[in-house]
């Protein structure tokens, strides 16, 4: 306030000057009798110097000013990324704060219509899912987590949907960086199994790569730590329930959409003789970067496999940045089952046996084009290559069994948000290997 008063002061006093050197200007012509011209120079050079005085100090008020006010701004800047950085790592390893009511509810959910281009009769139009959460807080170090879901809008036993429960977990704080889970949690592997909400990802289907290799949403029940680091590292590391080799259908097709999703368990009745170890480490010391890994290893046998002890492990490494407008991300993940030269001997004739090998991986970048108030367009292309077949064990002589090819699919398209929380979308996918799968997606989606 006083730097402000005193260049308004500044500011007056020029003008004033400015009249008052004309006045004596007048005045000395007017004396000219009684004052002579040598002394009339002396005071118009004496004036012109305290005016060039004045117009130097103004313009060093001004630079100032300038200079205090960019300083604030950056400040600003700066106070806005420092809480960006804080809020990420918070939203990943919680605050441990009772901050807000005990019990809060959330959910989210989405409506897909898909339309084969190829096959025009296949188009059909899915309640994909709705999700309802609740988190209550016991203490200030202590709360449950649930949530619980309805798949394709009804389930029963003559019906398609399913009814599930995707988590439900105690948490407690055990220090300011350092948490422990118990129960049925999401394992954190990837980018999208631990944020899966419709409103989180590019799209109107999840990601090929992070639903066949990676079996998203893939949820185990055991215990789980979860860490934050000064520098932007968060970490995971836990003891599990693991996959169920007994469960493998070598009729059916499911294997061959995801081996990892036809032999999880989901904490039913699950096996557990077998346990799985698990760890991630995130770094996010940058606003804006993540960048990490998973990795995840059990036996899937359980004592019940007489003829082999089969190990499934798989891990993943991915990246995802957001410059500006940009949101880029990639991400490689690749699978193993151990043992199935020995299990795949009686199925050696079967359409779908046991893999050796499975992997896959894309990149993706969008860019947010426009925005007005709540409303934000969203473009944005994916490229994906994956294979849930890329290579079996040996076969019995004359019953080989080649790899399949690798699937690539390219999709385009774009995110509507009309609100927080609440996206339309739509986006076209080719196929490379399986064209006839070429189709337009429509969807709504929202999160809260």
């Amino acid at each position: 306030m006083e730097f402000k008063q005193h260049t308004k002061t500044t500011f007056r006093l020029v003008p004033l000057c400015a009249a008052l050197a004309l006045v004596g200007i007048a005045g000395s012509a007017m004396a000219q009798s009684t004052t002579s011209s040598d002394q009339l120079l002396r005071r118009m050079e004496a004036m012109a110097e305290e005016l060039q005085k004045l117009r130097t100090e103004v313009t060093q008020l001004k630079a100032a000013q300038s200079q205090t006010e960019a300083t604030a701004q950056q400040a600003s800047q700066n106070a806005t990324q420092a809480k960006t950085a804080v809020a990420e790592v918070a939203a990943v390893a919680g605050s441990g704060l009772k901050t807000g009511p005990a019990t809060v509810l959330s959910g989210y959910g989405e409506i897909k219509y898909n339309r084969p281009t190829k096959s025009v009769k296949d188009t059909q139009l899915d309640v994909g899912r709705v999700v309802l959460g609740v988190e209550h807080r016991f203490s200030e170090n202590t709360k449950f987590v649930g949530e619980f879901e309805w798949e394709h809008a009804i389930a029963s036993a003559t019906d398609r949907g399913e009814a599930a429960i995707e988590q439900a977990y105690i948490e407690h704080r055990l220090r300011p960086d350092l948490a422990l889970k118990a129960g049925l949690f999401l394992v954190p592997a990837g980018l999208l199994n631990e944020n899966h909400e419709p409103s989180a990802f590019y799209g109107v289907e999840r990601n090929f790569v992070e639903t066949s290799i990676i079996p998203t949403t893939w949820r185990e029940a055991g215990l789980q730590f979860v860490g934050t680091t000064d520098n932007g590292i968060t970490w995971n590391a836990g003891l599990s329930t693991g996959f169920d080799l007994g469960k493998w259908d070598s009729k059916a097709s499911e294997g061959k959409q995801s081996p990892l999703a036809s032999t999880h368990q989901e904490g039913q009745f699950a096996k557990a003789k077998d346990l799985s170890v698990f760890g991630a480490v995130n770094w996010r010391g940058m606003p804006g970067l993540q960048v990490g890994g998973s990795f995840f290893t059990g036996g899937a046998g359980h004592g019940q496999l007489l003829v082999a002890n089969p190990r499934v492990t798989v891990f993943d490494v991915h990246a995802r940045w957001t410059p500006g407008k940009w949101d880029l991300a990639a991400l490689y993940a690749r699978g193993t089952i151990s043992d199935t030269a020995t299990l795949n001997v009686p199925l050696a004739g079967d359409p779908t046996p046991i893999p050796a090998v499975f992997d896959g991986g894309y990149v993706q970048a969008a860019y947010h084009l426009w925005s007005q108030g709540d409303y934000r367009l969203t473009p944005f292309a994916r490229y994906e290559r994956f294979n849930t077949a890329k290579a079996y064990a040996a076969f019995p002589i004359g019953l080989g069994r080649a790899s399949d090819p690798y699937e690539r699919v390219a999709t385009f398209g774009a995110n509507f948000q009309i609100a927080p929380g609440v996206v339309f979308k739509g986006d076209y996918q080719t196929f490379a290997v399986n064209k006839n799968a070429n189709r337009l997606n429509l969807g709504v989606g929202y999160s809260f």
